[in-house]
């Protein structure tokens, strides 16, 4: 790897990341369609600039995804690169310090809608392949390369796509850079993530809003009909109370709680930077990390009806909407939740009240070993950039598509640069560009060492030696009992 790459071409590598963050690729929105297709195009610009010469886009009912392949280098290995150019929506805008789609520097740290999740982690994995490039354009291994751009909406686009051709995730292995370093300092490589059932709960109560003068006091309401419903669904002390969902959780092994409470934790600190709140909520007889890591949740995300308008308008409303999410955990099936979610909501539901519910999208969690020998040419690299080795941990996110890109038998490597402090999904979201720098010579070290070192057997195809191990019971993409860390 070209040493001097990140000190040389920072300039110009800021003005490209500014590009695609820029692009307001809000996947969820209609309105931005064609800001998703945008950053389609500008990371198919990139890659055919960085010599790919296979590059594509791929449609379907959604944003469309992106397919490239790198130089053939033939008797070295393959690796598919994942990740995601959509963002989320940047509301509420108030509280943005500078606009969300205007990136900006400030101490160090850049800040974005998308600067850490997950436009600036491909970013870095882009760069580090350009840095590894020889003088004739041709990379060290074999790499694919696959970006969506319905990550954060539950598109079907990239299922569609690699159920019909399981070919490509024949591979060596997967690499997915959308996660954050354990602490500053502390690499991670993540041995978990949780699911997702993601719904609306609607109510109508009348034909038409009413006027609270003259009927209130008679007419139900909506937003009360629908708050009581919510709060049936999970009691104060924050243990979720839909029938038999906890039935389903496999608890993480006595190995793993061990490894947990070795970690380095500040609550303070935590509750401080991270949470940004006065008090930690949920489950008391639960440590922190079981709470986000291996425990299900249930959230309610906003709820529309009625007048929210500047000053006074005196009604009853007669619909409500409230956009609710359950993470689940191993052990759990996103449509088995579904059902019971709607069956819980039916019971909570008074008789005089229209109730639905929509499951909007979903996916089940998934366990991930993290002892093929890929992982330890990655400790390799964090070692030699930032000092020391990975911590084995669980993420309470979701990444919907993981167990998608394992299904061909590859180990999945989910790690990240990021911080624990960036604020995804949240206003000021950033990325420390000493993170980014980084970052560019863990991977570029990294692809070098899989090269190097990751040679797979003499005539055997991609993914055939991981699949073997999978089949015999070795680290690829589990859905089974937790794993020691």
């Amino acid at each position: 790897m070209d040493t001097t790459f990140v000190d040389r071409e920072q300039p110009r590598l800021l003005d490209e990341l500014f590009e695609l963050l820029r692009i307001p690729s809000v996947s969820s929105l209609p309105q931005h369609a064609d800001d998703c297709r945008r950053a389609a195009e500008w990371l198919r610009a990139e890659l055919t600039r960085l010599g790919c010469p296979v590059v594509t886009l791929v449609e379907g009912d959604g944003h469309p995804v992106v397919w490239a392949e790198g130089p053939q280098v033939p008797g070295r290995p393959t690796l598919l690169i994942y990740g995601h150019y959509d963002v989320q929506p940047p509301d509420p805008l108030e509280e943005w310090d500078t606009p969300p789609f205007e990136p900006t520097v400030r101490d160090g740290r850049l800040y974005a809608r998308g600067a850490d999740d997950d436009k600036g982690q491909i970013f870095c994995l882009l760069k580090a392949y350009e840095a590894v490039l020889d003088a004739h354009g041709r990379p060290p291994l074999n790499v694919r390369f696959v970006f969506e751009g319905e990550e954060e909406s539950g598109g079907r686009v990239i299922y569609d796509l690699l159920r019909s051709d399981p070919e490509r995730t024949r591979v060596d292995a997967v690499l997915v850079s959308d996660s954050s370093f354990y602490d500053p300092g502390i690499p991670a490589v993540y041995t978990a993530l949780r699911g997702i059932c993601y719904a609306e709960i609607s109510v109508r109560t009348a034909q038409r809003d009413l006027h609270s003068g003259s009927y209130g006091g008679v007419a139900p309401n909506a937003i009360e009909t629908l708050v009581r419903i919510l709060a049936g669904l999970k009691d104060e002390d924050g243990e979720i109370r839909i029938p038999k969902l906890y039935k389903a959780v496999e608890p993480p092994s006595k190995a793993e709680l061990k490894a947990w409470r070795k970690l380095p934790f500040d609550k303070e600190a935590y509750l401080r930077d991270e949470v940004t709140a006065k008090a930690l909520t949920g489950l008391k007889d639960y440590s922190i990390f079981e709470r986000t890591w291996a425990l299900p949740t249930f959230e309610i995300h906003g709820i529309r009806g009625g007048f929210v308008g500047e000053g006074a308008k005196t009604v009853i409303p007669a619909q409500a909407t409230a956009k609710v999410s359950i993470r689940l955990v191993p052990g759990q099936r996103y449509e088995k939740v579904g059902r019971q979610l709607e069956r819980a909501v039916a019971k909570l539901a008074p008789k005089w009240a229209d109730v639905k519910v929509t499951l909007l999208h979903g996916g089940d969690p998934v366990q991930l070993g993290v002892t093929a020998p890929v992982f330890e040419l990655l400790n390799e690299a964090f070692e030699s950039v930032v000092g020391r080795a990975a911590v084995p941990i669980r993420a309470g996110g979701s990444i919907p598509i993981v167990p998608e890109l394992g299904l061909a038998g590859a180990p999945v490597v989910l790690t990240g640069i990021g911080l624990p402090d960036d604020g995804l999904h949240s206003p000021n979201e950033k990325l420390d560009l000493a993170q980014l720098w980084n970052g560019i010579q863990i991977f570029g070290r990294f692809f070098e060492l899989f090269a190097e070192k990751g040679v797979r057997r003499a005539n055997e195809e991609p993914g055939e030696k991981a699949a073997a191990e999978a089949e015999a019971g070795e680290p690829g993409v589990e859905e089974a009992a937790p794993q020691p860390v």
